[in-house]
């Protein structure tokens, strides 16, 4: 095996780890800066392979208590800033992933812009944030750390102090000691409300103002301005799968927050375009709808007569504060000149804004018509309505079936709708929801987990009423199977008047809320294609879905990785959509994905834009939604330069993906797909024979993991498992991709692919797919990935932690002869001679990071030896968790 090439650190990266070292000799005194200087040369020596680096010893046995804790957060501070440096200089960016490369690309190809635009004007790209726990830091060190990024930007433009006079590296030195001295972890476990508000800073603070200035951006490459296709979504506050703490007040919060925070932006923005268009009647023409629009806000102000856009925008202002006192339940930090109404809706806003541009446009040339404030305010009111993003809803198919089967039960219309069979199932809902009667009474002895599931809906419904249709589109069905379960759903949004049955023969239904199958499972992913096959057979929902013009199914990568692991389960997502896009095309809908993907590869993590290049063509076709999770939130939309990045790699996948002709052959794609089915038949039974083979597997996981310590975070409202059960099946995949990344294991992302190609043959055969097929290079690279952050050696010092001996060493002994014949097999097939030899930029910043992390898990596995040898000393505890969040922090997508 070839050496590694020496790695060249990133500038930034040796200036703040100077300073953090700066700042623990002054704030921890200059015996801990050297002990930890110490560790960390001895580590960054032996991960070099400088000669009798392993022989030296590498300081941790000196380290007390209190001194543990300071090194491990000094750890995780440099990871931490690290990050930070490699975001800056566009490590996590990829070449041409922006609307510019792929507008040129699509040109080469002969596709026009017209063509494109005709796309978009029937797109939907939309990133949904989820409240999924793997996102460990205090939301007060992700701020210090964003105001660290913004004083870098200051730094790089050439400015020697901040706009208040502060040196510029005074002012980091002084953020990174703020950090030094926050406390990292969260003393009590987050509720619904502390979700909401971390997801509502990203939304407010970041997108919120980088949608309309990417859409600037993309309105100039095209030539046209575009339609708002990408739009945000959200399911804090709506998603109750497994989570009994998101209630119908839930929900309000979340609503009710979401439009202050949006509209509160735009009143800012029209009070400021109020200072800015201080044209006079005595220097320009005004013409009558602006006229018009000017004498009906009757400001009382004369100094203003003779300024016609400034009288117009007092009146606009006014009515949309009103609408904010209606919304939002009082009145705005700063109260109108004027009383007025309140806006119906966006687009009555959006009217009298648009009068604006239009006045402005008829003078000169034209040049204050379009862009500059009033253009993106006007873009930000067609992106986020009264709303800001899209709130969906999620519950488990066995709630609502529990829920229905009640109903139908004190209504007297089924016993035991339990009991019956799928097809009895079926036409008893389709009576149901064939007329308008409820039924639900007010009279009615229901438990309380009905009378939740209703209060929810009803929440919704007044939701649709107060901010639009916009605020709710999409009910997410969890464990979804049959028809049944989706014609649930329907039933119980027509309890709220959200399902509404065709009033004349022949004419359609309608439903506010779309019902969304979720398919997770190995075996739910092969059945999808009959499922709606079977659901656009039924005449009724044909005609909804024809008249709303597509349907959503979302796709789940977690628990199909669990369920068969990493190969078998993307394999299967593969399939599957491959396998819906005929159904659709028969029903005459178009077809909406929605990838339910996590922060590591385990759970559908890694690069969007090479995910999405990878969909089986005609499954994309514009439209397509993808959930960011935990610590990816934080990664991808910290700040406005990040944020744009991101969004723009998924929009430019998403034109490529729907509009570039395949790269294969139709005869090629059955070659590879024939060989793909072999590889992961092979893999899918070896992942299962370890994981669920032998019961035993269940406690050498749990004890080789800190998956108990990593429950006692608090990190999220949600239970780590679905029941009080220790099985595999019932864990979250949230907490069973994140352990074994701790352990630096990481057996959800590559178990079972060595077996796979191994067992395959054809190495000619495997290159000339990695070659010619975007699925498999996807594939294998977010593999390769995971293959150079886990380590077998690292992941060895956990083995003590396993009480029975012989145990541990049977299921690890396994486990480590398939990382080598996994590691092996890849660099075979994609003739290398180390990881991530052919990608360098990845390659430097994992090695960067490993000396960093192989002390922590030394400390970390000593510190759970002791935990659970029952000593009581809290900072053995704090020490864990601490260690938790430092290695979570340096892998970056470990969750």
């Amino acid at each position: 095996m070839a050496s590694a090439p020496p790695i060249t650190q990133n500038p930034d990266v040796r200036f703040l780890g100077k300073l953090l070292g700066d700042v623990i000799r002054a704030y921890g005194g200059e015996q801990l800066f050297r002990r930890i200087e110490y560790i960390r040369s001895v580590s960054v020596d032996r991960a070099r392979g400088i000669a009798g680096a392993d022989a030296i010893d590498a300081g941790l046995e000196a380290l007390n208590l209190d001194d543990t804790l300071a090194f491990v957060r000094g750890f995780m501070l440099f990871s931490m800033l690290a990050n930070l440096a490699e975001d800056r200089q566009g490590i996590a960016a990829e070449p041409d992933a922006d609307m510019a490369h792929a507008l040129d690309r699509l040109e080469k190809q002969g596709i026009g812009k017209d063509r494109i635009l005709g796309l978009l004007e029937r797109s939907l790209i939309v990133p949904v944030l989820t409240a999924h726990p793997t996102e460990v830091r205090r939301k007060s060190m992700i701020d210090h750390r964003n105001r660290i990024a913004e004083l870098m930007l200051q730094r790089d433009a050439g400015a020697g102090e901040t706009q208040d006079g502060d040196l510029i590296e005074e002012a980091i030195v002084r953020q990174i000691a703020l950090l030094w001295q926050t406390r990292a972890l969260r003393r009590e476990r987050l509720y619904v409300a502390d979700e909401i508000d971390t997801a509502l800073a990203y939304l407010r603070d970041v997108l919120l103002p980088t949608l309309p200035a990417l859409y600037a951006r993309w309105d100039r490459a095209l030539g046209h301005r575009a339609p708002s296709f990408l739009r945000l979504g959200n399911w804090i506050g709506g998603d109750r799968d497994g989570n009994p703490n998101v209630k119908a007040d839930s929900l309000r919060l979340v609503l009710a927050k979401s439009a202050e925070a949006v509209l509160g932006y735009y009143l800012s923005a029209i009070h400021e375009l109020g200072a800015e268009l201080s044209i006079s009647t005595e220097l320009a023409p005004v013409d009558d709808a602006l006229g018009a629009l000017a004498e009906e806000a009757h400001d009382p102000g004369r100094n203003r007569d003779d300024e016609p856009y400034r009288r117009a925008l007092t009146g606009i202002y006014a009515r949309l504060a009103a609408t904010f006192q209606t919304i939002v339940g009082h009145a705005p930090p700063r109260p109108a000149r004027v009383n007025a109404d309140g806006y119906p809706d966006p687009q009555a806003l959006r009217h009298d804004l648009a009068t604006l541009a239009h006045a402005l446009g008829e003078q000169g040339s034209g040049s204050l018509k379009s862009g500059g404030a009033l253009g993106r305010l006007i873009r930000a009111i067609d992106t986020f309505g009264f709303h800001l993003a899209t709130l969906d809803l999620r519950q488990n198919a066995d709630v609502h079936e529990r829920v229905v089967a009640e109903l139908l039960k004190v209504a007297g219309v089924e016993a035991d709708y339990l009991a019956l069979e799928e097809k009895d199932r079926i036409a008893t809902l389709r009576r149901e929801l064939a007329h308008g009667r409820p039924l639900s009474s007010d009279w009615g002895d229901y438990s309380d987990e009905t009378k939740t599931e209703l209060a929810i809906l009803r929440a919704a419904a007044e939701a649709h009423r107060l901010y639009g249709p916009g605020c709710i589109r999409i009910y997410n069905i969890s464990k979804s199977e049959s028809v049944s379960d989706m014609l649930e759903v329907n039933t119980l949004l027509k309890e709220v008047g959200l399902y509404r049955p065709a009033i004349e023969e022949g004419a359609a239904p309608q439903a506010a809320i779309m019902a969304v199958p979720l398919f997770e499972t190995i075996g739910d992913l092969e059945n999808a294609p009959q499922v709606m096959t079977d659901w656009f057979a039924l005449p009724e929902i044909a005609a909804l879905a024809k008249a709303r013009g597509h349907q959503e199914v979302m796709v789940g990568y977690s628990d199909s990785n669990k369920d068969g692991g990493y190969l078998t389960s993307v394999w299967s997502l593969h399939q599957a959509s491959r396998a819906l896009a005929p159904v659709f095309d028969k029903a005459g809908v178009a077809m909406q994905l929605f990838h339910g993907r996590g922060g590591a590869v385990g759970r559908g993590g890694g690069s969007s834009f090479a995910a999405i290049l990878a969909q089986p063509p005609g499954t994309v076709q514009g439209r397509i939604r993808i959930t960011e999770q935990g610590e990816v939130i934080a990664a991808k939309y910290g700040t406005r330069e990040s944020a744009a990045t991101n969004l723009e790699a998924m929009a430019s996948a998403t034109l490529l993906a729907s509009l570039e002709e395949p790269k294969l052959s139709e005869k090629d794609y059955d070659r590879f797909a024939a060989a793909m089915a072999q590889i992961s038949d092979t893999a899918f039974h070896a992942y299962r024979d370890l994981v669920y083979g032998d019961d035993a597997f269940r406690t050498f996981f749990r004890q080789i993991t800190p998956l108990t310590e990593i429950a006692g975070l608090k990190i999220g409202s949600r239970p780590a498992s679905r029941t009080k059960s220790d099985r595999i099946e019932d864990l979250r995949a949230i907490p069973w991709v994140f352990s074994w990344a701790q352990a630096r294991i990481m057996l959800p992302g590559w178990y079972g692919v060595g077996a796979g190609l191994s067992g395959f043959g054809d190495m000619g055969l495997l290159r000339e797919m990695l070659e010619a097929w975007p699925f498999l290079a996807a594939t294998l690279a977010n593999m390769e990935m995971v293959l150079a952050k886990s380590d077998m050696k690292i992941a060895a010092h956990y083995l003590p932690l396993v009480e029975d001996k012989a145990m541990g060493e049977r299921f690890f002994g396994r486990i480590r002869d398939g990382w080598q014949q996994t590691h092996d097999c890849l660099l075979a097939v994609t003739r290398q001679t180390r990881l991530l030899e052919k990608h360098p930029t990845l390659d430097a910043s994992i090695r960067l990071r490993l000396p960093y992390i192989e002390p922590l898990n030394l400390l970390q596995v000593e510190l759970l030896k002791r935990h659970r040898a029952g000593e009581e000393d809290a900072r053995i505890k704090e020490g864990i968790e601490l260690s938790i969040n430092a290695i979570a922090t340096a892998l970056r997508n470990s969750g």
